[in-house]
C-alpha cells in the first residue's frame, strides 16, 4: 500500500505532533543546514542525529528532499567536481543509514518559482500562482543566457557520476520537475519539463536507481491525462516519491489548488499508483493557507497540511479497500 508522509523541518515543532496525531507515521526530511556545527549537513554525524530525531518522534525517515549545493554542477561551472564529490559523500551516509531516497532537482539558477503567493481562493483561503507575463520583460539572472543543449550536457556529466555511488549506496534518486515546466525564464533554460524529457532522463542512464518524484502539480500542467503518465512510468518502475497536489491552469498560468478542487482526477491517480504496485511514499504539497494560519512560508501552512491529509487518507481507504 501507499503510504502517506510529511515533510518536517529538521528541528522539532508543534505540527511534528499534530501531523503524528492525523496519523502519519513516514516522514520526508531536509538536509539539517545551520544544525550541523562545523560539519557538512550531509555528512555522517548531522544525518544520524537527524535520523535519530525523527525516529525518537516516531517517524521512519523515508526521503531527503534537499542536497548539498549543486549550483555550480546544473550551470557546468568551475567547482562542480567538487560539488560532485559532496553528493557523492552525501549519497554513501544516506546508504550507511538506510535513508532509501533522495528527492533531488535540476533547475538551474533558481528553484522553484511563482508571482504571488496571495492569490484568494476558496472561503478565502490564499495559494500561490504563476503568471509567465510578470517574466517576460523581466532582467536576466545573473547566470545569463542558460541553452537546453547545455542543461542537458551538464545533466549528462552529473549523472554518469552519481549514479555507480547511488548504485553501491542502494539509493534512489527520485529527479524532481522543473517548476513551473516552462522554457526558459528569465534567459535560463528549463529541460525537466514534458514527459519525452523524464524519459530522456530514465534513457541516458538506465538503472534501478535512476527515476523521479512524480510531482502532480507539474505534471498537470505537462499533460492532460496524469493516469496515463502514472502507468507509463510506474511500468517502469521509475516513480520513486510522489507529490500529491494540484493545480488550475497553464504552464504559462495557473494557481495551486485545495487537493479536493484542482483540474486533476485524484482518485483515478491514486487508483493508477496502486495499479502499479507502488508502495513507496507520497506525500501533499503546497497546500492553502487558511483562516488563522501564516501565509509565512506560502504553501505549507499547517491547518491546510492537516486537510489534505485527511483528504488523501479518505481517497487511499476508498482505492485499497476496494
Amino acid at each position: 500500500m501507499i503510504e502517506i508522509a510529511e515533510v518536517l523541518s529538521p528541528q522539532p515543532s508543534p505540527l511534528w505532533k499534530l501531523v503524528k496525531q492525523a496519523g502519519i507515521t513516514h516522514v520526508v526530511g531536509t538536509l539539517p543546514y545551520g544544525d550541523s556545527g562545523n560539519e557538512h549537513p550531509w555528512d555522517y554525524m548531522p544525518l544520524v542525529r537527524l535520523k535519530t530525531r525523527y525516529e525518537d518522534a516516531g517517524f521512519t525517515l523515508s526521503v531527503i528532499e534537499s542536497s548539498p549545493p549543486m549550483d555550480n554542477i546544473r550551470l557546468g561551472l568551475p567547482g562542480r567536481d567538487q560539488e560532485i564529490e559532496h553528493f557523492c559523500t552525501f549519497l554513501r551516509n544516506m546508504g550507511a543509514l538506510g535513508i532509501p531516497t533522495v528527492c533531488y532537482n535540476f533547475m538551474a539558477g533558481f528553484n522553484w518559482m511563482r508571482t504571488s503567493t496571495t492569490i484568494p481562493s476558496r472561503g478565502g483561503a490564499l495559494v500561490t500562482g504563476y503568471d509567465h507575463a510578470f517574466m517576460r520583460n523581466a532582467p536576466p539572472l545573473p547566470a545569463g543566457v542558460v541553452t537546453e543543449d547545455r542543461l542537458w550536457e551538464n545533466f549528462h556529466y552529473f549523472i554518469t557520476r552519481v549514479l555507480p555511488v547511488a548504485e553501491e549506496a542502494r539509493v534512489q534518486l527520485a529527479l524532481h520537475p522543473d517548476d513551473p515546466p516552462l522554457s526558459p525564464i528569465r534567459g535560463v533554460s528549463r529541460i525537466m519539463r514534458s514527459l519525452d524529457a523524464f524519459q530522456r532522463v530514465i534513457d541516458i542512464a538506465p538503472s534501478p536507481y535512476n527515476g523521479l518524484t512524480f510531482c502532480q502539480g507539474n505534471f498537470a500542467l505537462m499533460t492532460d491525462d496524469q493516469p496515463a503518465a502514472i502507468r507509463h512510468f510506474g511500468q517502469q518502475k521509475k516513480i520513486f516519491f510522489v507529490h500529491f497536489r494540484d493545480v488550475r491552469g497553464t504552464a504559462e498560468k495557473f494557481v495551486e489548488t485545495f487537493h479536493d478542487d484542482g483540474q486533476t482526477d485524484m482518485l483515478a491517480c491514486l487508483r493508477a499508483y496502486r495499479e502499479i504496485g507502488f508502495e513507496g511514499v507520497l506525500r501533499p504539497d503546497h497546500v492553502p493557507t487558511l483562516e488563522g494560519d501564516s501565509n509565512d512560508h506560502a504553501g505549507y501552512s499547517s491547518i491546510g497540511r492537516l486537510f489534505a491529509i485527511g483528504y488523501i487518507k479518505g481517497l487511499r481507504e476508498a482505492v485499497y479497500a476496494a
